[in-house]
């Protein structure tokens, strides 16, 4: 039988590019759904999102949506969250005044600022736009992936997460968390659907992973 990935809708997201890259790396059936019921019968989920952080929390607390992925982590299927969708995971975010997020992974969410230098002392600008190499910590959603490997970021605000669960490390005037994973549960800062083969790849390795890291 075919295997579903719901790709969970709070509209905050790149949601139909994340399905058109999911169509070109499986045969998985794909659904873009706000339906819990879906959401919970899906073999897979992903939780995207783009925008502040601050009406990102507000419809997910609004629809239930925070206690749904906790209950799909705690089940244990495969679960991958995307740029604003990783920050919502983390503890807490400075952006918007300060906002509680939904606390599965320790850390917090951070701005860059306004006075940003890379190590040779160079203005950087913020957001953190276009693309970057990213150092892996072994886990299976890097397989066939370049250490170093460049994707494309966009993001004001960064995860400040020195801990185990850091998957990926990226520079950007400073050290933040590119990747985050424990268990069955994964989450990236940048975009894997505009990041060209090594996005899709890395998608592909998440319809096929089996939530073992």
């Amino acid at each position: 039988m075919t295997e579903t990935v719901a790709v969970i809708d709070y509209g905050m997201g790149n949601l139909h590019s994340v399905a058109s890259a999911l169509g070109k790396v499986c045969d998985q059936n794909v659904v873009v759904t706000s339906d819990a019921g879906q959401v919970r019968g899906a073999d897979r989920v992903i939780f995207p999102g783009v925008g502040a952080i601050g009406d990102c929390m507000g419809e997910i607390h609004r629809l239930g949506f925070d206690q749904l992925l906790r209950e799909q982590v705690s089940s244990g299927k495969p679960v991958l969250g995307i740029c604003v969708g990783m920050q919502a995971l983390l503890a807490h975010s400075e952006e918007s005044g300060g906002t509680d997020c939904i606390d599965l992974f320790p850390g917090q969410v951070k701005f860059f600022g306004h006075d940003l230098k890379s190590a040779s002392g160079a203005p950087l600008k913020v957001p953190h736009m276009g693309w970057n190499q990213v150092e892996q910590v072994d886990h299976p959603l890097w397989e066939s992936i370049p250490q170093l490997a460049r994707f494309y970021f966009v993001h004001s605000y960064f995860v400040e997460n020195s801990g185990s669960e850091v998957k990926g490390r990226c520079q950007y005037g400073v050290e933040f968390a590119a990747a985050l994973g424990r268990d069955n549960l994964f989450a990236v800062q940048f975009h894997p659907e505009k990041s060209h083969t090594a996005g899709l790849q890395l998608l592909q390795n998440f319809v096929r992973w089996n939530g073992q890291a």
